[in-house]
């Protein structure tokens, strides 16, 4: 229960980072806005970690794949496309596309067991539950 309290609680925040990206971005532009919400991002999580320090270590860091520290990078990107994509098309319309996109790349990472985690087979039911997902999205736009 406390996983999917999170996820609801990072889906939400996803959406309200979208909006005030796309905002900000009127004023300033959407890479300077991806720079301030990278920026403002990492104020607030080193803030988090020196008082929480939650058994986590900074030298644990070499011990990372280099790949792997690069995954803050996919958020100046992350931040980029969904302000455009707002921008374009909107937020409802916005966001359930980026949510697609998760589900799919997620799809392939389970299906083929990419960065390390374990192979989860794909049946029927994960294959149409991803079609109606698509489907409600595109009656949406209508």
């Amino acid at each position: 229960m406390k996983g999917i309290l999170f996820a609801f609680l990072g889906g939400a925040c996803i959406t309200l980072q979208g909006v005030a990206n796309a905002r900000i971005s009127e004023s300033i532009g959407t890479w300077q806005a991806a720079t301030l919400t990278q920026l403002t991002g990492f104020i607030m999580a080193f803030a988090i970690y020196l008082f929480v320090k939650d058994g986590g270590d900074l030298r644990g860091f070499t011990k990372v794949k280099p790949l792997y520290l690069a995954g803050g990078a996919f958020g100046s990107v992350i931040i980029f496309g969904e302000v455009t994509a707002i921008h374009t098309v909107g937020v409802t319309f916005a966001i359930a596309a980026l949510l697609i996109a998760q589900l799919c790349v997620t799809f392939l990472i389970d299906t083929f067991g990419w960065f390390g985690t374990v192979k989860n087979k794909m049946g029927a039911p994960q294959f149409i539950g991803l079609a109606m997902m698509i489907g409600g999205v595109l009656l949406m736009k209508l």
